[in-house]
C-alpha cells in the first residue's frame, strides 16, 4: 500500500529503531521474522541485497511491503531508485557514491522517501537537500560493512551540535555496530534514532531483541 509523501514523512519523524536486513536466504525464514521484527517495534525495515538483481529484489518486496503495511511500518530499498518506485517501496537508501540524490529524486519522485549515508562530518554538513534523512557512522566497526572504518561518537555529537543550533532539522540515525549494550553510549553522544543489522537479524530470538532496542529506544528519546 503505497502511502502519500506526507504520511510517509510523518512515520519517518517518529521512527526510532530502524532495521537494516538481507532476505534471509540461508534462513528461508523472511516472512516470519518481518512479522516478529515489526510486530516488536522496528519502525523502518530496509532490503539491502548489494548484489541482488532487479527481479530478485521486486520478489523478495513483495514480502517486505506486505508486512510493512500489516503493522504500519516503513519499507525501503538500497541503492535502487528504480526498483524501489517499481515496488511501491516507501523509499530508497543511497551511499556516498551511489546516484547522488537528485538524480533518485528525478527517478522516484516527490512522495518516497530518500535517505543518504554520511561517514564523516563533512558529508552529514552537506548532504544533499533532496535526502529526507541521513544516517550517520559506522559508529562502531561493523562486518556489514568491511573496509569501511568506524567513526566513533565523534560524527554522533557533530551531528548532534548541528541539529541543537537547528542547522539540521531532518530525522537522522545513527549505525554501525549499535546493540542493546551500548545503545545509552550512542545516545549520550547525541543521538536519538537508531539503525541496526545484527543487533536483530543475528539475534536468537529476533522479536526479543527488536522489543528491547525498540524500549531502550524510545526511552532514550524521552530523555532528551
Amino acid at each position: 500500500m503505497a502511502d502519500s509523501g506526507t504520511t510517509r514523512r510523518s512515520r519517518l519523524e517518529a521512527a526510532r529503531l530502524y532495521l537494516v536486513t538481507g532476505a534471509r536466504r540461508d534462513r528461508g525464514d523472511l516472512d516470519a521474522f518481518l512479522d516478529a521484527v515489526l510486530g516488536a517495534g522496528v519502525d523502518i525495515v530496509q532490503l539491502r541485497e548489494k548484489d541482488a538483481e532487479a527481479g530478485d529484489l521486486l520478489r523478495w518486496s513483495a514480502a517486505f511491503r506486505a508486512a510493512a503495511d500489516r503493522h504500519s511500518a516503513l519499507f525501503v530499498i538500497n541503492d535502487r531508485p528504480d526498483v524501489a518506485l517499481a515496488a511501491g517501496a516507501d523509499g530508497v537508501h543511497l551511499g556516498q557514491n551511489d546516484l547522488p540524490p537528485a538524480i533518485a529524486r528525478a527517478i522516484v519522485g516527490p512522495s518516497l522517501l530518500i535517505g543518504l549515508s554520511t561517514h564523516t562530518q563533512r558529508e552529514f554538513d552537506a548532504a544533499a537537500a533532496e535526502a529526507d534523512y541521513l544516517c550517520a557512522g559506522p559508529v562502531y566497526a561493523t562486518p556489514t560493512k568491511p573496509g569501511r572504518a568506524a567513526v566513533g561518537t565523534e560524527l554522533i555529537a557533530a551531528a548532534a551540535r548541528r541539529e541543537s543550533q537547528g542547522q539540521e532539522r531532518r530525522p537522522w540515525f545513527a549505525i554501525g555496530g549499535i546493540d542493546a549494550e551500548n545503545l545509552a553510549g550512542v545516545h549520550h553522544a547525541g543521538a536519538r534514532r537508531f539503525a541496526v543489522v545484527r543487533a536483530i537479524g543475528d539475534a536468537p530470538d529476533a522479536a526479543a531483541a527488536a522489543s528491547r532496542l525498540s524500549r531502550l529506544a524510545r526511552e532514550q528519546f524521552g530523555a532528551c
